[in-house]
């Protein structure tokens, strides 16, 4: 049993600089409303990476833990409304983008640029 708190590594989430980034790790919780985080407690620990690829972890972790959450405590149409509900308003907040960096190749300055080739 919670009283709403969301931490990031120790702190509140209401103290991460500057605005933008912290209207962003809370959109879970403007998209759904408080009220669903009412008696849940979260607490984040977070590292490596950007400042703004570990915001973009946090909301993502926020709303895959509130999903999971309802599926397992809750019922299984709150949880289908939620999950609705936050795939309308943004797909990135509970799908994982899969780009990663591309491994350098010999013959090249990186993963697919070449070094110049001369003919005379």
């Amino acid at each position: 049993r919670g009283k709403g708190l969301i931490r990031l590594n120790g702190s509140p989430l209401e103290l991460i600089e500057p605005d933008t980034l912290r209207a962003k790790a809370f959109e879970p919780v403007t998209v759904l409303g408080k009220d669903k985080f009412a008696n849940v407690d979260i607490r984040i620990r977070v590292q490596g990476g950007g400042h703004v690829s570990q915001i973009y972890a946090i909301r993502q972790a926020i709303a895959k833990a509130l999903v999971a959450y309802y599926q397992k405590y809750v019922d299984e149409q709150s949880k289908r409304e939620l999950k609705n509900a936050l795939l309308r308003y943004d797909r990135t907040l509970l799908v994982a983008d899969p780009r990663r960096c591309e491994p350098k190749k010999f013959g090249g300055r990186g993963a697919r640029a070449r070094y110049q080739k001369s003919y005379r």
